[in-house]
C-alpha cells in the first residue's frame, strides 16, 4: 500500500531526529525520570603507540638492550644459523697467502687453505653465512663456508684490508686503505654501489653507534679519525688525533653506546671518544704497540692486546680503568683476534711470531701457543654469539 504524504513526513523526521541523536552523542535514557538522563559517548582514544628505546638505522634489528650494546653476545647464545657450524679458529697468515684452521678443543692446526695474495682478515657476514678472506694485494675476496669449511671462487674486490656490514644488512663497507675510499657494496655479490673518497689515508678499522645511524673509521697512516652517515655513506666529520705520530687501529663502542675507544700503535693506549659529539678524545694508556679490542661475554671487561710488549690489559667499563695486565710467557705480539663462544678463552694472533695465543679470560694464563703460518694477523673464533655481524673478525649485535 502506497504511503500518504502525512506520514510520509512524519517517518522523515523521526529519522532525521535519529541521525542529529547520533551526531551529538546522544544516550538511550537510564535515568529515574520518564525520559532519563542522557549519558554522552565518549569519543573513542587510540592507545599510545610505543616507540622504541632506540631509533635505530631503518632496517636494522631492534635494540635488545639500550644499555648494552652487546647484549646479545652473551655466552653460548648461538643463532639458529650457526647452532650446527663446527667451533674453529681462522687464521689469515699474511706472508703465507694461507688460512691455517684451528680446532680449539685440540689446540691443533687441522687445515690450511690456499687463498690470496696476503689476507689481512677473515670476517663474517652479516646474515652469517660466509666468512670472507680479505686478499688485500691480490684485489679479491674469498669466501669459506663455515659449515663445511671449503673455500669457494674468489671474488674481485680492489684493495680489501677490511670489511664489515651496515648493522641493517643493506651494504658492505670494504676499507680500501691505500685507495683511501670507504666502499658501499652489495653484501652479497660485492658490486660497488657507492664510493666514498677520504682525505685521510690508510683507513683500516670501525664501529658502529648504538643506532647505527654513524660509524667511526679509524687512519693509520695518517691518524686521524672519521665519522661517517650509515645511511647517506658520507663522510660528516674528521680530526686528527692530538699526538705526533699516531697510528689509530681497532675501534670499539662501550656496552652503553656513550665512549668509542680507538687502540693507538704510537701512542701506546686507547683513545676514549664521546661519538656523538664528536670532540677531542683523551688517551688512557695500556702498553707499548696497543692494538686489537675485545669485549667480554658479560660486557663487563674489554680486553685490550699490546702487541709491541707481549702483553694483555684488562679495562674494566664500569669502572673505567685497566684493572689487570697479562703477561705472555716468552713475550710474544699478541695483535687480532676474538673470543670464544663460551667466554673463557681469548684468541689472538702472533703477528710478528708465526703463532696463535689462547689465553684464559678469567686468570690470565696462556693455555696454548700454536703454530702457524707467516705473518698471522686478523683471525676469527667462529662461530660466535649474535643475532648479526658488523664485520671485522667478529662484532656481533
Amino acid at each position: 500500500m502506497r504511503h500518504t504524504p502525512h506520514r510520509t513526513l512524519v517517518k522523515s523526521a523521526l529519522l532525521a531526529g535519529a541521525a542529529l541523536c547520533v551526531l551529538a552523542a546522544c544516550g538511550t535514557g537510564t535515568g529515574d525520570g520518564a525520559a532519563g538522563t542522557a549519558k554522552p559517548t565518549r569519543a573513542a582514544v587510540p592507545a599510545p603507540v610505543k616507540k622504541p628505546a632506540v631509533q635505530g638505522l631503518p632496517g636494522m634489528p631492534p635494540v635488545l638492550d639500550p644499555k648494552d650494546v652487546y647484549a646479545a653476545d652473551r655466552p653460548n647464545r648461538l643463532s639458529p644459523v650457526v647452532k650446527d657450524f663446527p667451533s674453529r679458529v681462522y687464521v689469515p697468515n699474511t706472508e703465507s697467502d694461507t688460512v691455517s684452521v684451528i680446532d680449539p678443543k685440540t689446540y691443533e692446526v687441522i687445515e690450511t687453505i690456499r687463498v690470496g695474495r696476503q689476507p689481512q682478515h677473515v670476517v663474517p657476514s652479516w646474515d652469517l653465512k660466509t666468512l670472507w678472506v680479505n686478499n688485500n694485494r691480490g684485489h679479491t675476496l674469498t669466501p669459506i663456508d663455515p659449515k663445511t669449511g671449503r673455500a669457494g671462487k674468489e671474488v674481485e674486490v680492489h684493495d680489501p684490508y677490511n670489511l664489515y656490514f651496515t648493522p641493517n644488512g643493506k651494504y658492505a663497507v670494504v676499507m680500501a686503505s691505500l685507495d683511501r675510499e670507504l666502499v658501499f657494496r652489495d653484501p652479497h655479490t660485492m658490486k660497488r654501489v657507492k664510493t666514498e673518497p677520504v682525505t685521510c689515508y690508510g683507513v683500516n678499522h670501525a664501529d658502529f653507534s648504538l643506532d647505527g645511524r654513524y660509524f667511526i673509521v679509524s687512519c693509520e697512516f695518517s691518524g686521524e679519525l672519521l665519522k661517517v652517515d650509515t645511511e647517506k655513506m658520507k663522510v660528516v666529520g674528521q680530526q686528527k688525533l692530538p699526538f705526533e705520530g699516531a697510528m689509530p687501529q681497532d675501534v670499539k663502542i662501550s656496552p652503553d653506546g656513550k665512549r668509542f675507544y680507538i687502540a693507538d700503535m704510537t701512542a701506546h693506549g686507547m683513545w676514549v671518544l664521546d661519538g656523538d659529539k664528536f670532540t677531542e678524545p683523551t688517551l688512557l694508556r695500556t702498553g707499548k704497540g696497543c692494538h686489537g679490542l675485545y669485549v667480554g661475554r658479560d660486557s663487563r671487561e674489554m680486553y685490550v692486546s699490546n702487541r709491541g710488549e707481549g702483553t694483555v690489559s684488562v679495562f674494566d667499563f664500569a669502572q673505567n680503568k685497566l684493572t689487570r695486565k697479562w703477561h705472555l710467557p716468552d713475550g710474544g705480539s699478541p695483535d687480532m683476534g676474538g673470543v670464544s663462544a663460551d667466554g673463557k678463552v681469548l684468541w689472538l694472533s702472533g703477528r710478528y711470531d708465526d703463532e696463535v695465543y689462547a689465553i684464559d679470560t678469567r686468570t690470565g694464563t696462556q693455555l696454548a701457543r700454536i703454530p702457524v703460518g707467516s705473518g698471522p694477523h686478523g683471525l676469527a673464533v667462529y662461530p660466535q654469539p649474535g643475532r648479526y655481524s658488523l664485520g671485522h673478525t667478529g662484532i656481533f649485535r
